[in-house]
């Protein structure tokens, strides 16, 4: 959920920026040994030419592909009763029209692109240069220039008291962007996909209060060490995960499709990166509430609604606070227990709420004095790290 947030110049926030705005980079190593589209990128890049791309997407296609896209998200909902009336869905389509316009605003704004070598490790062990292609410089210009409108279009899920919306205006968001894609040419997607990542990331996914968090922390602390050296293993993690859950899980269908469904990879791959940034608020924030009053609550009306099972939600996070353990120094460990505990026993809470049946039975860890272990007749085993 994204909140009004004050983002201070200090060295661990502009750190943290810096590795957010990292996740809308564009490795262009391979197509900078094309000379040709490396030449159709540089003028798409052009001030002129990023006018004409939002003048296209603006006048012919983003008001038709905002309601297409609210058409399609409604239909994804439509075993729902009144989840978003006529009027709200006319209310909710406005705002997101408005938002690509500001969005598109920022994109003609920028000016050339703003390419960096970063060293990198090949499977053989030698040093290799990629070229990173930085589309959104500054990202705090950008958040800056969208929070106020994002925050009255999120208003829209509060205004109905009903958080399944606000996954409505994130699927509307992903609809649409699916949709304006389509009408790029292969250097305007390079420069441009980006901050259609970005805006659907920025309703979806907590990243600016992360980054905002840092405050609490200096650099040199375990804790801002912690959060800086697993931030940008994200993706990769959230990858690993996925691709688990695919081998473990081959039948299982939402809604949406099966797991294998390009649309359900896209979306199971952000929502796994927004458990990781719940996490990681929860850890500098030093407080679980944000897992408790914000992601579980949203994920059993969301996810619930759209046909995900209690077994993908286990299994989901269970092999999520594994790939994640397995990645932290032996002393972080215990900074990030309390966290992936609180986040097992605030999602047992909401599952026993609903009525499924469980037992509850207590062994010795050598990190807590005690270690809860779920069993139920649905599930082999659920255990609280």
């Amino acid at each position: 959920m994204l909140l009004p947030t004050n983002i201070s110049k200090t060295p661990s926030v502009e750190l943290l920026m810096s590795i957010w705005a990292e996740r809308y980079t564009v490795d262009v190593s391979s197509v900078s040994k094309n000379p040709q589209f490396y030449g159709e990128l540089i003028k798409a890049a052009y001030p002129e030419a990023r006018a004409l791309t939002a003048a296209k997407l603006l006048n012919r296609v983003l008001y038709r592909t905002t309601n297409q896209a609210s058409v399609q998200g409604k239909s994804l909902y439509e075993y729902i009763p009144d989840i978003v009336d006529s009027r709200s869905e006319q209310r909710i389509t406005q705002f997101a029209y408005k938002a690509y316009q500001k969005l598109l605003e920022a994109y003609q704004k920028e000016s050339g692109m703003v390419v960096v070598p970063k060293g990198g490790r090949t499977t053989s062990h030698d040093q290799q240069t990629f070229l990173l292609l930085w589309a959104i410089p500054n990202i705090e210009k950008l958040v800056s220039e969208m929070e106020d409108l994002i925050l009255k279009y999120q208003e829209q899920h509060v205004m109905t008291r009903d958080q399944r919306v606000l996954g409505f205006l994130t699927t509307l968001l992903n609809f649409t962007n699916q949709s304006l894609i389509t009408q790029l040419t292969l250097a305007e997607k390079v420069l441009l996909c980006p901050y259609f990542k970005f805006i659907e990331e920025y309703v979806a996914i907590p990243w600016v209060r992360v980054c905002a968090a840092a405050v609490k922390h200096q650099l040199s602390s375990p804790t801002f060490t912690l959060v800086k050296e697993m931030l940008p293993l994200t993706s990769e993690i959230s990858s690993i995960v996925y691709c688990r859950l695919l081998e473990l899980l081959p039948n299982h269908y939402s809604k949406r499709g099966s797991l294998g469904n390009p649309e359900v990879t896209h979306s199971c791959l952000r929502d796994l990166d927004m458990f990781q940034a719940y996490l990681w608020l929860c850890v500098l924030e030093e407080s679980p509430k944000f897992i408790e009053q914000e992601l579980v609550p949203l994920c059993v009306m969301v996810m619930q609604s759209v046909g995900v099972k209690w077994e993908m939600t286990n299994k989901w996070k269970q092999l999520l606070a594994d790939e994640i353990e397995n990645r932290l120094q032996p002393e972080h460990k215990p900074l990030l227990l309390n966290y992936t505990q609180s986040m097992e026993e605030a999602f047992f809470a909401a599952r026993k709420r609903l009525g499924c049946q469980v037992d509850i039975v207590e062994i010795s860890s050598e990190y807590k004095e005690n270690l809860t272990v779920h069993l139920s007749s649905q599930d082999s085993y659920n255990t609280v790290w």
